[in-house]
């Protein structure tokens, strides 16, 4: 009898020992992959995949979220090699090459806010943000809701969705600008955007050259603060602005009048970047409407 309770008692102890070997634990390295295989969609009925779906508190004035603002930031590595996922393979597209696409996008909310996305940052569902399958990480697009004709500019940070009828999955700050977070999903056009003009609040939707950057760079950038068909009027400008700077030189002795296209140009200038120009015009309390232009 004893020999048949030691023989059970190695059995189990055998089968337990095996069981263990065959189970991964999670961690930060596989828990890109577990996400990966999740596919974050709102059924039917309204309710949401597994715990997704809106934070428990949205912030009240989310709406006045400012765009992402496309910059030069190197490529990560790691989230730019070719992967798989759902038994779907991916290349991503590192090419400084124009990106447009029409298709359905979707959001992710509080079920993976916090948590690592494939730029290795951690995902917050209140930021301007998006995941795409081979767009590079980090990039920027313009994403427009073609049934209300909402846009905003977001910036890849993430991978997916893997979802054959999906072309983008948004954060949901952006999902919520755009006026689609109570439908789940949207058709909405993809275009993706470079930094322009030092960074500024615009943005090109074709990409340059790395030496034409670097020539945009390195020209001298001014303010111009009005175009008038004859110099007697741009003079008056002048006048009345150089009133209004009262003797400050730093500014002052950059004023000045250049004639082009037949119209005379005032403006304030020069500065070697546009966020300089934005310090000055902060400090002269001048509306940055006005247009920053390159050098003749």
């Amino acid at each position: 009898m004893k020999s048949v309770l030691r023989w059970l008692w190695f059995m189990f102890v055998s089968l337990v020992l095996v069981a263990c070997s065959t189970v991964k634990t999670a961690s930060a390295t596989n828990q890109s992959t577990l996400l990966a295989n999740i596919q974050k969609t709102v059924v039917n009925n309204g309710a949401y995949f597994q715990n997704d779906g809106p934070a428990d508190f949205t912030p009240s004035n989310l709406h006045l979220l400012p765009d992402a603002v496309p910059q030069e930031e190197p490529l990560i590595k790691a989230a730019n090699q070719p992967y798989s996922a759902l038994g779907m393979s991916f290349r991503p597209d590192v090419r400084e090459k124009a990106y447009a696409v029409t298709g359905s996008a979707s959001w992710y909310g509080r079920q993976f806010h916090g948590r690592k996305t494939s730029s290795g940052e951690r995902y917050d569902m209140f930021a301007m943000t998006a995941a795409h399958p081979t767009l590079p990480i980090p990039s920027y697009a313009r994403v427009t809701n073609l049934q209300n004709g909402k846009s905003v500019v977001v910036r890849i940070n993430d991978r997916g969705p893997f979802h054959r009828n999906r072309v983008m999955d948004l954060s949901y700050a952006a999902a919520y600008k755009l006026g689609f977070v109570k439908q789940g999903s949207a058709k909405v056009s993809v275009e993706r955007v470079w930094s322009d003009r030092g960074g500024t609040t615009m943005a090109r939707t074709q990409p340059v050259s790395r030496e034409a950057r670097a020539e945009e760079k390195a020209a001298p950038k001014f303010l111009q603060l009005g175009a008038f068909a004859k110099l007697a009027t741009a003079e008056a400008m002048l006048q009345q602005m150089q009133k209004e700077l009262d003797g400050d030189e730093q500014y002052e002795s950059k004023l000045g009048i250049v004639s082009q296209d037949g119209t005379y140009k005032l403006r304030l200038g020069p500065f070697q970047s546009a966020a300089a120009i934005r310090t000055a015009a902060q400090s002269l309390n001048m509306n940055m409407d006005y247009l920053i232009t390159s050098s003749l």
